[in-house]
């Protein structure tokens, strides 16, 4: 039998249906049980983010907490992830990517709230949490906590040398060769000298460079795109309404901004769910690791903090990518040597091209270099918490950060199928005992989440008075 092949089938029933709506279910449930508080809060918790008490337990501040989680998150999927769901799932596969990241946002808020809840410090004084501590501590059969605790840590590990890694450096030396025809080699090079120097250090070393790289790109990206919107706002009204339009038509029909590209409410739906979870990993169970590092007086507050990637994620940094492709006649067209539809980067760059010619290549490949180099640097301290989990030994621990930061030079140089689909799997795997145990401990949260409320609406209060 083709390896490959098998991979690829098993990727396909990992982000198939059934886990697409335990995805979205699990946040719609959290939703309702919470009162739809993360949604009535979420102006709270984006003022919230600034303030930080230095007495309070924790390694970073809530700001590099969630930076750290942002770094891990923003990446290929935001430029690469939402122009191939356009293409397969037609415009409407972005308000799709809304709809399931509005309900994303409860569960990244219950994943962090439990990660905070039930974290330790572990031998040299930092902070340990995540699914994997909530599991074993939260869930009240031992044997199923601490099986599906082993499986989730697992899981990371083996994610954060794909995903988190060998996949993200490879799209960073791909898109200097094709767009600058720099050698892989050179790009390998490079990516690992600049990861290992902030990796050695641990969390606070790569707290600090994330609080600068992802507000940084994020901005420089957000006003490129704007530039773009501008440039072309005159095809706005007409791509928000093809949007919704096949977003919402139970038969395929086709898409007049998307040209060729033709689509049902069930396909718009699988891939915007698809590559909206992608991108902002609500459920999946990694963000919280990092939310459970933070300087924090109340889970809850925490929980708050870390909900907000969600939003910046999918809500601003992938809606704009959408409306540059949208407003810029590119989705749908073919390529004329392939006579395949352009896709991918590839769409993106030629979206940007409509207003800034030839420079659209360079701001996309800029984009492109910063986001994936933050996901290395996050995924890393994710691979790492897992890690620590399974094995104590401070040494492993090093090991690891000196082979992760070694690995970004294979995945620079090396063309890997295999390894996308395998670690694409691991990927959707970690969901699977994370939603379980938010599902389990869903009265936990609420607890959290109801006793913190009287918090927000005393801060309501003196922001209203200030």
């Amino acid at each position: 039998m083709d390896f490959s092949k098998l991979l690829a089938d098993v990727n396909d029933f990992v982000w198939g249906p059934v886990m697409l709506a335990l995805l979205v279910g699990t946040g719609i449930f959290l939703t309702v049980r919470l009162k739809f508080l993360p949604w009535r809060n979420l102006w709270y918790a984006i003022r919230v983010i600034l303030r930080s008490r230095s007495q309070d337990k924790g390694d970073i501040s809530p700001f590099q907490s969630l930076m750290t989680a942002l770094s891990a998150t923003v990446g290929t999927g935001n430029i690469v992830g939402v122009s191939t769901a356009m293409v397969l799932g037609g415009p409407g596969a972005l308000v799709w990517m809304w709809i399931s990241a509005a309900f994303g946002l409860s569960t990244k808020y219950g994943e962090s709230v439990l990660a905070v809840k039930y974290r330790e410090t572990n031998s040299v004084g930092e902070m340990s949490g995540g699914p994997m501590y909530a599991m074993r501590k939260g869930i009240g059969n031992k044997f199923v906590g601490r099986t599906l605790a082993g499986l989730f840590a697992l899981f990371v590990v083996l994610s954060s040398f794909g995903i988190g890694n060998m996949t993200q450096a490879n799209s960073i030396s791909a898109a200097l060769l094709s767009s600058y025809d720099i050698p892989t080699w050179a790009t390998g090079a490079v990516v690992t000298v600049l990861a290992l120097s902030v990796l050695i250090r641990g969390i606070r070393s790569i707290g600090k460079v994330s609080s600068v790289i992802v507000p940084a790109m994020s901005a420089f990206y957000f006003v490129a795109a704007i530039i773009v919107i501008i440039g072309n706002i005159s095809a706005i009204p007409a791509g928000i309404m093809e949007m919704f339009r096949m977003a919402f038509s139970v038969d395929s029909v086709a898409g007049g901004v998307g040209g060729s590209i033709v689509a049902s409410m069930l396909t718009s739906m699988r891939w915007g769910v698809a590559r909206g979870v992608f991108s902002n990993e609500a459920g999946l169970g990694s963000a919280p690791i990092a939310a459970a590092a933070a300087r924090t007086d109340h889970a809850s507050r925490q929980g708050y903090v870390n909900m907000t990637g969600t939003f910046f994620d999918t809500m601003i940094v992938c809606m704009l990518t959408g409306l540059v492709v949208a407003s810029s006649g590119m989705l749908g067209i073919t390529d004329p040597a392939t006579g395949k539809l352009i896709s991918g980067a590839e769409l993106t760059i030629v979206s940007f091209s409509t207003v800034f010619g030839d420079y659209g290549k360079l701001i996309v490949s800029v984009a492109l270099c910063l986001f994936a180099f933050s996901t290395i640097l996050g995924w890393e301290y994710y691979g790492e918490k897992a890690l620590e989990y399974l094995v104590k030994s401070r040494k492993v621990l090093i090991s690891y950060r000196v082979l992760f930061s070694l690995i970004t030079f294979v995945g620079a140089t090396t063309t890997l199928e295999i390894v996308w689909n395998f670690s694409d799997t691991m990927n959707g795997l970690m969901a699977i005992p994370n939603l379980i145990c938010l599902l389990w401990l869903s009265n936990d949260i609420a607890r959290e989440c109801f006793d913190y409320q009287k918090n927000v609406i005393e801060a309501e209060k003196h922001h209203t008075a200030g």
